[in-house]
């Protein structure tokens, strides 16, 4: 049997068992480049238990998937994005008709500025009220001084004092009808902020750097608040998802260090950093086999890509893709000569 035939039923094999994540990995090379990466996978998947100390498993490459959603309801202006976009941190994604929040917005601040007139209106009437109070006051202190030199009646200074109460009430009046403008404008600048806010929301932005995944609605649809217009992927948080037995994932700590090797790409080993380790055991996945087939609780594992080694391979990552996990298990290990970093130049 040629090698050739042999390759080719081995590649089924594997296929099969979902080891290889697509035909491309074999067919979009050169014979040369597919024969020997096809060795490269055959002899790893030959290969006895790793090093003492390392622990492995299969998993795939996965991201965080960050929502964009309407927060209000409308209709789309505009997409500006397609599927495989990559975007920045702020850049627009979606325009929503914003017309009817608009003319809200103009009315909320025609409000402010009524009220804003109607606190400078109170401001002038309390100025001539503080001045009839003083008038009032001087009067009333002139009156009460000639009433006890006998220079003036009771009935008069009676009137004096009525006087000072009027004005005194209508000093009061004019500081409530301020105090009043005053929280009109409070109002009126809320709504104002509010209704900014709103038109702002109209227009959808991405949160982060990252890649458009999905686009979920179209320029001219009708959608609702909270509707989700695009999936976006986070370039930045990449890791490998495995499951790994009680006795390997009891001894590793966040931080320590791991390998990656994707299946379309045996000849590369990807430095990563362990970065999460589940608290509670769960059920071998069926898409995940494990070493020992005979462990039925796993615990599931996130190996971490260095965001600025994604910055620098960012056109190449995928998610969905599966390879193989190692993780140092014993911080003394030592990662062996076929694990030692290797990446594409």
């Amino acid at each position: 049997m040629g090698f050739k035939y042999r390759s080719y039923l081995m590649a089924v094999t594997l296929l099969s068992t979902g080891l290889l994540f697509s035909t491309d990995y074999l067919i979009a090379s050169t014979p040369a480049q597919a024969q020997s990466r096809l060795e490269t996978l055959i002899n790893r998947l030959r290969k006895k238990d790793p090093e003492a100390g390392i622990a492995k498993s299969n998993g795939r490459i996965e991201a965080q998937q960050i929502d964009v959603s309407a927060k209000y309801a409308g209709k789309l202006l505009s997409v500006d994005i397609e599927e495989g976009d990559t975007v920045e941190a702020g850049q627009v994604i979606a325009r929503l008709d914003d017309t009817e929040y608009v003319a809200q917005l103009r009315g909320a601040e025609a409000k402010v500025q009524q009220a804003k007139a109607s606190k400078a209106q109170a401001e002038a009437t309390i100025a001539q009220r503080e001045s009839d109070q003083s008038f009032a006051k001087a009067e009333l202190d002139r009156g009460e001084e000639l009433y006890k030199n006998g220079h003036f009646t009771g009935q008069q200074l009676d009137l004096r004092r009525n006087n000072m109460k009027v004005a005194t009430a209508a000093l009061e009046a004019a500081q409530a009808s301020q105090r009043q403008a005053i929280s009109a404008i409070i109002a009126a600048e809320a709504d104002v902020a509010r209704l900014k806010a709103v038109v702002n929301d109209m227009v959808l932005v991405a949160p982060r750097h990252g890649r458009i995944q999905y686009k979920l609605a179209r320029t001219g649809e009708v959608i609702g608040a909270g509707q989700r217009v695009a999936t976006l992927l986070d370039l930045t948080d990449v890791y490998l998802t495995i499951f790994l037995p009680a006795k390997d994932a009891g001894r590793l700590a966040i931080g320590q260090e791991a390998r990656i090797i994707l299946d379309p790409a045996p000849e590369y080993v990807i430095p990563a950093k362990v970065s999460f380790v589940a608290a509670d055991a769960q059920f071998t996945p069926k898409s995940v086999e494990t070493q020992e087939e005979r462990e039925k609780l796993m615990f599931r594992v996130k190996i971490q890509i260095d965001s600025g080694l994604l910055k620098e391979y960012e056109k190449y990552v995928k998610t969905g893709v599966r390879g193989l996990g190692y993780v140092m298990v014993e911080r003394n290990a030592d990662w062996p000569t076929d694990l030692a970093i290797k990446l594409p130049k």
